[in-house]
């Protein structure tokens, strides 16, 4: 959904299938048009507060770490900037959806941009991200090696998460964005998502991949010979290779783990209310609104809390998993083979 308003977007739906460029809507019960029109537009001013914030929190974080450069400082900094640059990697997630800008240049530069500094091609990742969306849970998922066959029971996860806050997944992790075939735990076979897409989405991703190893050749070598080689490692890198990996599979998991019900977005996702702490670790940018996010992709992150208070009111989201995030660890955190039908 390459433009701006679902208006456009409606005239337009064969042609962008065509290409292979679609985030196709999953939906059983349809808002009326006129209220999912007011959830499409894009707000410039938004997308760029939003990134300014973020951009504001990661300079004053990586600031009062070169301050107080001890430690018992640093662990809890560490933590933080992680935290902000998976913020960064939200907002690289609205732009794979056309949904920062609505000038498609504007959107995909800045959107490359806010991606390649966390070490995300995001055009390779609109790619994979296009069949999560058209295949939730189907064989074309490429999603589904991350939070697919949970409850595994409490040691699983946590190991899971100890080797991520190593940096020995995050290789794994950075090949995921770029595109690598992924293994399909249901079907035992190896995706390649880039293969599945346009031409033009292809040239993309190819020369967005080779922007983002530039940038992350180039950043450690201007680093030290700046002087700054040892608090970019600690202040950049270092949260960039453990604190993300484990937000990242913790949060998928949230988001499609331990479910019922493969057959529907409004069964196989989950949106998690989560208070304000939480949602800062997790779900920075309303990331948290997961089920409406599936249903109406092309609703931009600002507007998902308002998106979520329709639904409810048309009935939409009954019978959905719209809980706490709290259960939903309960639920993920589980003995193998638990089932919670409450």
């Amino acid at each position: 959904m390459a433009h701006a308003t679902k208006e456009t977007m409606t005239e337009n739906t064969v042609s962008i299938a065509a290409r292979g460029e679609e985030f196709r809507d999953d939906v059983r019960k349809r808002l009326p048009a006129d209220v999912l029109a007011r959830f499409t537009r894009i707000s410039p001013a938004r997308s760029t507060l939003a990134i300014a914030q973020t951009l504001a929190l990661l300079a004053l974080l990586i600031a009062a770490g070169i301050e107080w450069w001890h430690p018992l400082a640093l662990v809890p900094i560490v933590i933080l900037i992680g935290m902000q640059q998976h913020a960064m990697f939200v907002l690289a997630h609205d732009a794979a959806h056309y949904r920062l800008y609505g000038t498609r240049w504007l959107n995909d530069l800045v959107g490359r941009a806010v991606g390649t500094v966390a070490g995300v091609s995001m055009c390779s990742y609109r790619v994979i991200h296009r069949l999560h969306h058209n295949h939730l849970y189907k064989e074309q998922d490429p999603d589904t090696a991350l939070h697919g066959g949970y409850p595994r029971g409490k040691a699983y996860l946590w190991r899971k998460i100890a080797t991520d806050l190593s940096g020995l997944t995050a290789w794994k992790t950075y090949a995921y964005f770029f595109g690598a075939p992924a293994l399909n735990i249901q079907t035992g076979t190896a995706q390649r998502p880039l293969d599945d897409t346009s031409p033009k989405l292809r040239m993309d991703a190819r020369n967005d991949r080779r922007t983002v190893i530039l940038f992350h050749v180039s950043a450690p070598v201007v680093a030290f010979a700046s002087g700054w080689g040892v608090e970019y490692l600690v202040l950049w890198l270092l949260p960039l290779v453990t604190v993300i990996q484990a937000i990242l599979r913790v949060r998928a998991i949230c988001e499609h783990g331990a479910v019922a019900d493969l057959s529907s977005p409004l069964t196989a996702a989950r949106t998690n209310i989560a208070n304000l702490p939480m949602r800062a670790l997790l779900f920075p940018h309303h990331v948290n609104y997961h089920i409406e996010h599936h249903l109406y992709p092309a609703v931009p992150h600002y507007f998902l809390p308002a998106l979520h208070a329709e639904l409810v009111r048309y009935g939409i989201l009954d019978g959905a998993e719209v809980i706490p995030v709290s259960r939903t660890l309960g639920k993920i955190f589980a003995r193998r083979g638990f089932t919670d039908s409450a």
